[in-house]
Order: C-alpha cells, then structure tokens, then sequence
C-alpha cells in the first residue's frame, strides 16, 4: 500500500498536524469496515492528499466510499457529526442523552425545574435508579474543535449543590447517594476534568472517560440519532427533529412520520433498512 509521509492537514479551527494513517485506519475500523474495505479506502484517500488538505475534506472522501460500500457502516463513520445536528437548540440532545440512561436502567425527566436551597434551577435530564439520583446538564457543541472548559463543571458544581441541599430534605433521600453529571458531544479540557473529578462530578465526553464516553456508550447500547442516517436528506433530518424523533429506533415505532414529511413508499423502505441495520448492537465502536 502506498504511504503518505509528513503531509500537513488542516485542522477545524485552523491549526495543523501531521496526517495519522493509524488514526484513520483505526476510525474506518471502528465504524465496522473490514480490512479489505479499510485498505481500499485509505489508497483513494492517499492519491487525494496534499499538504494542507482539512481533516473535514479527508472525512468527506473517507465517508462517501465507505457509503458505496455500507450504508449503515457509514452512518456510524457519520456518528460525531450526526450528534452537532441535534441542533440548533440543543433539546434534541438532551432527549438523546435521557434515552442512552434510560438505556442503562435509569428512570429520567427533561426540562424539570427544581426548586434549590437559594433558587430555581432548570434541569436538562433528572435520573433516578435505586438510591441514586442525578442532575444532569448536557452542553451541545455544533462546531468541531469546540471544547467545555473548566468554567463549565464549576458552573454546574455549583448549581448541583444548590440542588442537593433541596434534595437532601426530600422523604426518603436522606441516604441516597446524589450526584452531578456533565455530559458534552465534544471534548473536555484538561482543567475541566481535573476540576470534575476533584469535585466529585462525573464528566461524559466525545472520548472521556476511557469505555464511559459518550462515544462508546451509544455504540454498546446501539442508540443512534436520525442524523445519522444516510438515507435521509439533511432537510428530512430538521423535520423529524421539529416532530420530536430523535433516535432511528423511535421512527422504527412510528415510520408513517415518513410519509408525513413527503417520502414515498419505495424511499421509506430504504431508510427503514438503513435503521434496521444502525439498531442492531453491533460490538464494534464508533469512529474518531
């Protein structure tokens, strides 16, 4: 196979850095792609590269052959971008983010307002299991390179304590064990971890923490958004959002939504196919 030395890319917010063969071998993989299809894709990314050539371009060309080859493979490769369109306000995320706990055994609320020991404080997503009760903040990015620094889990450290001391006087929640959780679709900085997990939070990124991210989560428990899909024009995508369908599962449950925003029987099949596909739990994870 050919290989590419010392070629600069062009990262999202301008900087650069020498281009990964292993970096994008190992995100073809974890999207599902064989060896085979693996080796085929990187040789046609190879003969398009130059130096200062954008990591979204490479993305681009990566994911258009690896959809000639597996819709639903590229639908995964698509995961990280298909999560900054649950946009632009950021409640479909946090609908995304109670349904990936509600997948993992706890009982959730969104949008709930909590009255604190000082004041009322608006809660993303209230999750309960056993003696456990959680506030949630979910902090939706829709730009790449995007990062939730330091300020944020000071933020919502403090208004979790507000919170707490509320709860705390609840029947029955004098011994329960409350926390509070950050959970972003991008990165956290060095700070904001350090910070988090000093304080007692626990912090969910795009790639943090290590089996526990955000990332790793939605491939174990096969919860993936309608952004995702290929099969599915970028303009379909906001109308299902603004009807409230968030998870490829959910319009599995009520596909006639489909013909309700003007797809024909025999495109309706095709989509559904392609969640079929997405839903089924795969142990694979899902790409960088």
């Amino acid at each position: 196979m050919k290989k590419r030395d010392n070629i600069l890319v062009r990262k999202a917010f301008g900087d650069t850095a020498e281009f990964s063969e292993a970096k994008l071998r190992n995100s073809l993989t974890r999207s599902g792609a064989d060896e085979q299809q693996v080796d085929t894709i990187l040789e046609a990314v190879f003969d398009k590269l130059y130096d200062g050539i954008s990591t979204k371009k490479i993305y681009r060309i990566a994911f258009n052959l690896l959809k000639e080859k597996s819709k639903h493979l590229a639908a995964k490769y698509h995961l990280k971008t298909a999560i900054m369109e649950l946009g632009p306000s950021g409640f479909p995320f946090e609908k995304f983010v109670a349904e990936l706990l509600k997948e993992m055994g706890y009982s959730t609320k969104t949008g709930t307002i909590v009255k604190g020991k000082c004041v009322n404080h608006e809660i993303d997503v209230a999750a309960e299991k056993g003696d456990h009760h959680f506030m949630v903040e979910c902090k939706y990015h829709n730009q790449s390179g995007t990062v939730s620094d330091v300020k944020i889990p000071l933020y919502i450290q403090a208004r979790f304590r507000d919170v707490e001391d509320s709860w705390k006087k609840l029947a029955g929640h004098q011994t329960k064990f409350h926390q509070g959780w950050v959970v972003t679709n991008t990165k956290f900085t060095k700070d904001a971890i350090t910070y988090g997990n000093c304080a007692g939070l626990r912090l969910i990124g795009w790639d943090y923490s290590q089996k526990e991210s955000l990332k790793d989560l939605i491939d174990d428990l096969a919860v993936y958004p309608v952004t995702c899909l290929t099969t599915l024009k970028k303009s379909e995508k906001v109308l299902l959002l603004e009807k409230q369908i968030v998870l490829c599962k959910e319009l599995k449950a009520h596909e006639q939504v489909l013909k309700g925003i003007g797809i024909n029987n025999i495109r309706m099949k095709t989509i559904l196919d392609e969640c079929d596909q997405l839903c089924k739990n795969m142990s694979v994870s899902i790409a960088d």
